[in-house]
């Protein structure tokens, strides 16, 4: 149900998203609530959205029914033993095991131990994660947050009603913050309200067994008092049974299910906050994994790995609170979560601070996602979100103009960087990777494919020496890449291939981009060499080149590429010399117009070149061929993923997408896309298009339906627009700009 227009744009997004997975939706007004559920009060209500689907089931029917399907394939199910050590021997798990028995009521260790031997081990325990990861060696952020719920006596006019009519469906008032359903007559309220603590930071204590916490009513007495309001009848009910457990969170909420970060054959199911509703399609996925190395959906966003070394306990603690506080706050696709930040800031975060950057993070850095005004109070960029264009849009739409027509400064710090070098390294990155590698003093971008063939990483690969390499690839995904990279080449070098020294430097460089047609012009006035009217063009300095070069006293590895489409520089820098950079850059920038750029202009200019991005049209659920990438993977060479990309063929196409949608918002990348009655696709990726003046998207479509000129339809906040599929890279198509000599 909701509250707030706001609201209802959220679920609008929701049920695009809804459209490109096959799950069934319903809108109704609140007249249609009524009618259907009289006991619900909606005159306050703008309306719902309605899954006939969803559902509720019992967690110990659940469980029973699985363990019995379990035992009846042959699995032995074993209860009351404690796992006390797990270690490796290079081919097999030996986890030692410690019987409990009961005593006073508790379970304590016996004499009785055990050790089990398995090729591969799974780890799915709930609270006890914590003391799960410290056997392992490993960090995990999945940390219980109290959880309080409320059952109450039978209402009387729920039993009433309940005679000559079904039940009713789970009711969710989002904006008050609770889920209600029946539960024999009466009521159970599900509230999700600021300050419930963190619990079992280390390990759960040993007499905490099925335990509860002592109550805190008080916490949730608002969204008690709205219940009332919501289901008028439940005033006079008496509260029947409370409780407050633990449940298990995570920072952003979703589970972490896939390998264990630096592991061979672990696995982790861990963080469930809604528990054992999620047990079969984990055990159907992590087989996958283990039998044939990837999942056949792109599990990305459950993977264990995106969070890195950096996460502490108390991160973990302090944004388990925070996920939970906020399972029912409008979900901007521009949220950005205030909690444990600042965190990992880059030098120059404070004067991109008091020159008005407004910050997003990623993998724990703050990173400008636009510039608005200097003086802007704390909640401006709070006040600034929507579903539609929100404040920010001017600032951005700025931005990714002064690119297009003058010079920009985009900061970059958070991208993953890793140095390979050793005797090995080039035989091992030609075969880890599916382009062809760079000369010394060159570039190439490539891609890591899974064992599906799908796209596991995206690289710019810098060739420094004959064997030693700089890789850049998606800040988001720093331990992920460390551990595929690291797990890879351990096993290239034991199949008997050459060394290979593998070195996350992603801390040591800096990285400022600076893209526009005045971008060269700003780096001439500061860069020191014996003839600097030349050292930036095309002769001494190609596009898709490497050089070491100096900006007053500041070593550069400047590479001439941009991911904007325009003429430009990645400017890779000692960290320590960050502000002196900074300070140079602004100081030559200045007569030139040079404006600070964020991370959402860039986005949407990337998009009117057609450049994919890791997370959105790249991912594990896509082939570099489906991707239309196809001039980066050179399928004359031998690589990891070959022979099942090409006998996956092209299921989709990877397509641009010029729209001409509402006038007041812009799609976000998860809307469906439609020829005719039909649905063909989804967006990826989308925004505003400064060039074309118009919406813009990215996404996939089925092949028949992937041509230069295709009309298509987009759903946006209920409504079909008009979008065509364009040719690649629909600004300067012949790259012009970004090859353009001076």
């Amino acid at each position: 149900m909701a509250q707030t227009d706001a609201r209802m744009d959220e679920y609008m997004l929701y049920a695009s998203t809804a459209e490109t997975v096959g799950i069934p939706f319903e809108w109704m007004t609140p007249d249609q609530i009524r009618e259907r559920w009289p006991l619900v009060r909606t005159e306050d209500l703008k309306g719902a959205i309605y899954h006939p689907t969803d559902g509720y089931i019992n967690p110990a029917d659940v469980t029973m029914a699985m363990a019995k399907g379990a035992r009846q394939r042959g699995v032995a199910i074993e209860r009351k033993w404690q796992v006390d050590g797990y270690e490796w021997t290079g081919s097999e798990w030996r986890v030692t095991c410690t019987k409990m028995v009961e005593k006073g009521g508790n379970l304590v260790a016996s004499e009785e131990q055990v050790v089990v031997t398995a090729e591969h081990v799974v780890t799915a325990t709930g609270n006890h994660a914590q003391r799960t990861a410290r056997l392992l060696g490993i960090k995990s952020p999945a940390i219980p947050v109290e959880h309080q719920f409320i059952v109450t006596e039978p209402d009387p006019a729920l039993v009433e009603w309940r005679k000559s009519n079904p039940e009713h469906p789970v009711l969710r008032d989002a904006d008050a913050k609770w889920y209600v359903r029946e539960e024999r007559g009466g009521w159970i309220l599900g509230p999700y309200e600021h300050g419930a603590p963190a619990r079992f930071l280390y390990e759960v204590p040993e007499t905490f067994r099925a335990d509860l916490f002592p109550l805190d009513l008080e916490r949730i007495e608002e969204e008690y008092m709205s219940m009332i309001h919501r289901i008028p009848s439940s005033e006079t009910v008496g509260l029947k049974d409370d409780y407050n457990g633990p449940i298990c969170y995570t920072p952003d909420g979703n589970p972490l299910v896939g390998p264990a970060p630096g592991l061979r054959n672990m696995w982790l199911a861990e963080g469930f906050s809604f528990g054992i509703t999620a047990a079969g399609g984990t055990g159907y996925y992590l087989a996958q994994l283990m039998v044939e190395g990837e999942a056949e959906i792109d599990m990305g966003s459950l993977d264990p790995r995106r969070y890195g070394n950096w996460m502490t306990t108390e991160y973990g603690a302090r944004k388990n609170e925070e996920a939970y506080a906020h399972v029912y706050i409008l979900h901007h696709p521009d949220e950005e979560r205030e909690a444990c930040r600042p965190l990992r800031t880059a030098p120059a975060y404070d004067r991109q601070k008091a020159a008005g950057a407004q910050f997003g993070q990623v993998n724990g850095w703050e990173r400008p996602n636009y510039y608005g005004p200097e003086d802007a109070p704390e909640s401006f960029d709070h006040d600034a979100r929507s579903f539609r264009r929100g404040g920010w849009w001017e600032y951005a739409k700025a931005e990714a103009e002064a690119i297009r027509t003058g010079v920009g400064l985009i900061d970059a710090t958070a991208f993953t960087k890793h140095l390979l070098r050793g005797p090995g390294a080039t035989a091992f990155l030609d075969h880890f990777t599916c382009n062809k590698l760079p000369k010394v003093g060159r570039i190439n971008l490539t891609y890591a494919l899974t064992s599906h063939g799908t796209t596991r990483t995206e690289y710019t690969i810098v060739r420094l020496k004959e064997n030693e390499y700089y890789l850049v690839s998606a800040g988001a995904w720093t331990a992920y890449d460390a551990d595929f990279l690291m797990k890879s080449a351990e096993d290239f070098m034991a199949a008997g291939g050459g060394h290979v020294d593998i070195h996350d430097v992603t801390t040591q460089w800096g990285v400022f981009a600076i893209a526009g047609p005045k971008s060269r012009d700003v780096l001439r006035e500061i860069v020191k060499d014996a003839d600097p009217d030349t050292a930036l063009g095309n002769k001494r300095f190609p596009w898709l080149s490497m050089r070491e070069i100096e900006l007053g006293m500041c070593p550069v590895r400047a590479i001439r590429v941009a991911y904007t489409g325009e003429l430009g520089w990645e400017l890779h820098h000692p960290i320590e010399m960050q502000n002196y950079l900074w300070d140079q850059l602004m100081a030559a920038g200045a007569p030139h117009g040079l404006k600070l750029v964020g991370a959402r202009a860039q986005n949407w200019l990337r998009q009117e070149k057609s450049y994919r991005a890791f997370g959105t049209e790249l991912g594990r659920d896509a082939t570099p061929l489906e991707a239309g990438l196809d001039r980066f993977v050179d399928l004359s060479k031998e690589f990891h993923g070959k022979e099942r990309m090409v006998a996956t063929g092209v299921r989709f196409k990877c397509v641009t997408v010029l729209i001409d949608g509402p006038n007041d918002a812009d799609p976000w990348g998860r809307e469906a896309l439609y020829a005719g009655d039909t649905k063909v696709g989804r967006l990826t990726s989308g925004g505003y298009s400064v060039h074309f003046g118009k919406q813009i998207g990215m996404g996939y479509v089925a092949p028949e339906h992937a041509g230069v000129g295709t009309k298509l339809k987009l759903r946006m906040f209920r409504g079909l627009h008009d979008a065509e599929v364009v040719e690649d890279s629909p600004y300067d198509p012949q790259n012009a700009a970004i090859r353009v000599d001076g």
